[in-house]
């Protein structure tokens, strides 16, 4: 590719050299120039990418792209073109897209933001257009999928780079479509910038992400969840959350809603939930501008909310409302309010709540299923802030019938020092629960000590699939410990359990 096509959509100057020459790579990070590549110097939160420029520029790279008023070195060779922007991350999001050649414009896009509901809601999307025909690809929290191949996130929303290296491998594929969770870190480091969303979603806004090298002020927090909604055709957003209106301030797209409130576009009314035989969920009608009957086995009102604007987006791709039906009630995603099946007497979950306010969140929506117990399983991270302990012991010691503290991700600290922070204060306003230090065990324990009409929620690990001792991370998936578990209790001779126990 020629640098000048490279370029084309940028502002710039060229301080030296040609645009006539060919490029063989693009790249912000200074390990991976490659001969006759072009490096961008980003300003990142640890590190500038300027201060590599006399080592990237002995690599033999065509050119290197820096921001305005930067400091350069005083000798660049001749070969090498210097382009001068105002902005080297928008640098990065357009030469990307003109490299991989515009590849968001031969798909259908769906941008997600807000606080909660991403992940599931994206999980939903795909689900749903997979099961019509519309193959599907997916960017998100957990992973990035494109066709059968999943490859584990390191940030919710990818650098610009990989996103549209990412939408190219997709349309390679023969993928029509591809459903993302777009970050107000992606939205403010210009990461989608210059992606046109075919739609874009707003799901809910709550404090978070307020601190050094996120966001300064709750303020600049809406205000880059806003900026969405400057870049797609049509928005979608929940009627109901009250900074709905702020974040559509400077909206310049076509707008729909849903909520539960009658004066949204699409909204649930007769919402049931129900309990029994080990499984949990609701009912509801979908109203206004479709109308239909959704089942979900999926708890609380933010699973009404995640299906409403699931359905909402896919009745913008022709999706039948029968099937959306039948697909939207299953759908499960790996770590959030996840059902693992193990007896009809009692329902467990695996939650990634790893904090104080999504403890309290998931609690607090189980114990509307009036359990004979709620029964929490957690632990905490070590090496991260003691706050975190004490204010999840708190938590569970309100909302929960019984706890079990366990281990979690202990890194370089010792177990039981991180089970005793959050003993003490749990312990402060319940004396109901245990500590059982191998999480293994403590798993096994929840499951052989349930009783009828028991919830019980394994919480804080969700996703992941591993667990982190001493700096190394050792495989270890929930749902394994959870089958292992049963099978020894059968081989115990507890009855009624049944791993994967068909409905």
């Amino acid at each position: 590719m020629l640098l000048a096509k490279l370029i084309e959509k940028l502002n710039y100057e060229v301080k030296q050299g040609e645009l006539s020459v060919e490029v063989a790579g693009l790249t912000s990070d200074s390990r991976n120039v490659v001969n006759h590549g072009v490096f961008i110097a980003i300003v990142g939160a640890k590190s500038d990418g300027h201060d590599y420029l006399e080592h990237v520029i002995k690599k033999n790279v065509a050119a290197v792209i820096v921001q305005k008023g930067a400091k350069l070195p005083k000798h660049i060779s001749d070969n090498v073109t210097v382009i001068v922007t105002d902005n080297t991350r928008l640098a990065l999001a357009y030469t990307a897209a003109a490299y991989y050649e515009y590849p968001a414009k031969q798909l259908f896009t769906i941008g997600i933001t807000g606080t909660k509901g991403k992940t599931t809601t994206t999980y939903m999307i795909k689900n749903v257009l997979e099961a019509c025909g519309i193959k599907t690809g997916l960017i998100g929290t957990i992973e990035t999928i494109i066709g059968n191949e999943s490859i584990p996130a390191l940030n919710t929303t990818p650098e610009s780079i990989k996103i549209h290296e990412t939408f190219a491998k997709m349309v390679k594929k023969g993928i029509k479509a591809v459903v993302m969770e777009v970050s107000s870190q992606g939205l403010k480091l210009d990461r989608t910038a210059g992606i046109e969303f075919d739609i874009g979603v707003f799901t809910n806004l709550e404090p978070d992400h307020i601190g050094p090298n996120e966001h300064e002020s709750f303020e600049d927090y809406l205000y880059c969840k806003s900026l969405l909604f400057k870049q797609c055709k049509l928005g979608i957003v929940n009627g109901d959350d009250k900074y709905t209106k702020q974040i559509l301030d400077e909206a310049l797209c076509k707008v729909e809603s849903y909520g539960l409130q009658n004066t949204c576009d699409l909204y649930a009314e007769h919402i049931k939930l129900f309990h029994e035989n080990g499984k949990i969920g609701l009912n509801y009608e979908c109203k206004g501008l479709l109308d239909i009957p959704i089942h979900l086995n999926l708890p609380g009102k933010f699973s009404v909310y995640n299906s409403l604007c699931a359905i909402a987006v896919t009745r913008h791709l022709g999706v039948n409302a029968d099937t959306l039906a039948e697909v939207i009630k299953d759908v499960k995603v790996k770590g959030r309010v996840e059902l693992v099946k193990v007896s009809e007497n009692f329902s467990l979950m695996i939650d990634y709540a790893h904090n104080a306010m999504s403890l309290k969140s998931i609690l607090t929506t189980l114990k509307e299923y009036k359990p004979n117990r709620l029964v929490c399983l957690f632990g905490c991270g070590g090496n991260r802030s003691k706050d975190r302990r004490y204010e999840m012991g708190k938590v569970s010691g309100e909302l929960a019938d019984f706890t079990i503290i366990t281990s979690d991700n202990p890194r370089f600290e010792k177990p039981e020092i991180i089970i005793k922070d959050i003993e003490s204060s749990l312990s402060k306003v319940t004396d109901s629960y245990t500590t059982i230090i191998d999480r293994a065990e403590a798993i096994k324990y929840a499951i052989g000590s349930g009783k009828p009409g028991d919830i019980i929620i394994i919480a804080g690990k969700g996703h992941e699939d591993y667990q982190e001792i001493e700096g190394v991370k050792y495989p270890m998936d929930e749902r394994t410990l959870v089958a292992d578990a049963v099978k020894q209790l059968k081989e115990e001779g507890v009855q009624g359990l049944s791993f994967g126990m068909e409905d």
